[in-house]
Order: C-alpha cells, then sequence, then structure tokens
C-alpha cells in the first residue's frame, strides 16, 4: 500500500501545479451554479409545493456539487490511460512490479482530487457570502460527518467505474462512444442535471437502487438535510455495496484483458 500511497501523493501534488486552469474553473463553476439555483427558484416560485426538496435544500445541494463537480465526473481526464491502450505503451505499465487495476484505481483518483482541492474553498466562500435566499447552508455536525464519508465512498464508486469505461476501450478502436454514452448517463441518472428527488416517484424508486446515485446524489442529499440518520446510513450501506461490486468486476475483466492484449510493434 505504500507505493499506491506515494503514487497518489505525486499525482495529486503534480495536479496542484495548475492554477491558471483552476482560477477559469472556479469562475465557470459560481455562474452555473447561480443559473441552476435561479432556474429551480422560478420552478418553485411557481408551485413550490409539489416538489419533496425545499428550495434551501435545492441550493445548498448545488452549491456543493459545484464545489465537487470535478470529483463526481466518471468522464474526465484521465488522457494517459487512455493514451497508453490506444498508442500500446500499457506494455510498459505491465512490466512495472505493481498491479494495474491498482494503479489505476489511484492514479483516476488522484486526477479528480487535485483540481476538486483547488476550487471547492473557493466556490463554497463565494456561495457562503451571496444574498441570503441564494447564500448556501452548513449542516449540523452528525450530517457533515455521514457527507464526509458519503463522499470518499463517492469517489471511490465514481473511479471503479471510470474503470470499467477504460477497461472496455482494449476492444474498440476509438473510445469516443464509450466516452460521451458514460457521460449522458451518469451526469443524469446520478442528479448531476437535476436532483433525483425532483424525478418521478415511479422512476425515482428505480434510479435510488442503481450505482449512478451513489456517486453524487447521496452525499449531495445528506449534505442538504434531505437525507439524515437512519436513511444517511443506509445509503452509505448501498454505496458500499455497489463499490465492492464494481471493485469486483473491474478486477476480474481487467485480469481477463490482460491475459489476452496483444502490443504490436517493437
Amino acid at each position: 500500500m505504500k507505493v499506491y500511497f506515494s503514487l497518489l501523493r505525486i499525482r495529486v501534488i503534480n495536479g496542484l501545479q495548475y492554477r491558471a486552469v483552476a482560477i477559469g474553473s472556479i469562475l465557470s463553476r459560481f455562474a452555473w451554479g447561480l443559473m441552476e439555483i435561479l432556474a429551480f427558484y422560478a420552478l418553485h416560485r411557481t408551485n413550490g409545493t409539489k416538489f419533496v426538496m425545499t428550495f434551501s435544500e435545492t441550493v445548498s445541494y448545488i452549491w456543493m456539487q459545484q464545489a465537487l463537480f470535478i470529483l463526481f465526473q466518471v468522464v474526465y481526464s484521465d488522457r494517459e490511460i487512455v493514451t497508453a491502450i490506444n498508442d500500446g505503451s500499457i506494455a510498459y505499465e505491465l512490466v512495472r512490479p505493481i498491479k494495474l487495476y491498482n494503479s489505476w484505481f489511484v492514479q483516476c483518483m488522484a486526477n479528480r482530487i487535485s483540481p476538486t482541492l483547488l476550487n471547492c474553498m473557493p466556490v463554497l466562500i463565494i456561495a457562503a457570502f451571496v444574498v441570503p435566499k441564494y447564500r448556501i447552508h452548513f449542516p449540523p455536525f452528525l450530517n457533515l460527518m455521514l457527507f464526509l464519508i458519503s463522499t470518499i465512498l463517492a469517489l471511490a464508486v465514481v473511479v471503479a467505474l471510470a474503470l470499467l469505461m477504460h477497461i472496455s476501450m482494449f476492444y474498440t478502436t476509438s473510445p469516443r462512444g464509450i466516452r460521451i454514452i458514460v457521460t449522458a448517463m451518469t451526469t443524469f441518472f446520478s442528479g448531476g442535471i437535476i436532483p433525483l428527488p425532483y424525478f418521478p416517484e415511479p422512476v425515482l424508486k428505480i434510479v435510488e437502487i442503481l450505482p449512478f446515485a451513489s456517486m453524487q446524489s447521496t452525499p449531495l442529499l445528506i449534505y442538504s438535510g434531505l437525507v439524515t440518520n437512519m436513511e444517511a446510513v443506509q445509503g452509505i450501506g448501498l454505496q458500499c455495496i455497489w463499490l465492492l461490486i464494481l471493485i469486483a468486476t473491474g478486477m476480474f475483466l481487467m485480469n481477463r484483458t490482460l491475459s489476452r492484449v496483444v502490443v504490436q510493434g517493437g
């Protein structure tokens, strides 16, 4: 494990160097979050009593979502992995004395953690000082602890699903189609576009048990205060189940794929 922790630390430090990109991301996240809040304000102003989430809960959900936006992205900047698969340089990865799945898992986590560390606090600070109606509200201590646990699990689920996507690229000539499909599915069904409580009840019952809800919706609903106590613990338990399933599936497919991989050229 010492090797993988060292790899994670190196990757995170490397990602923290891109401060100019972080400034642009902070501005875009704030602007996008404000536009979303205004859109939901219009909905609640029309007939807010029909919605499960209150406007205040929705505001907190959106601001925290924007602060952790990159952390919850299945399709993100894992260019080194995609390049290694496409140009055959994965041969170099296979001769290293570490497991490829574990190495990629740590690499994908670092790729999402470092930009989040740069973006998170500035977005939250700005969101804490806007006009009271559109301001983020901080939860009680217990909810905050459950939120942190759920967020770590959500990141692990995101990375596990991202690795399944990368493994599938061994069987395709271009990763573009897979990335488009995965982006659309994960963003919509994880609550990245519309919070899941706004879904119709019959659809919500199905979507809640899918792995996509564990990648974003669960921690954000805990933070917003809509999900508390036992419901939050149950949501965290479902995250753990999906994480184990995805990791076990990923390891099996990785071993099966690597046993058949052929690198051409010299």
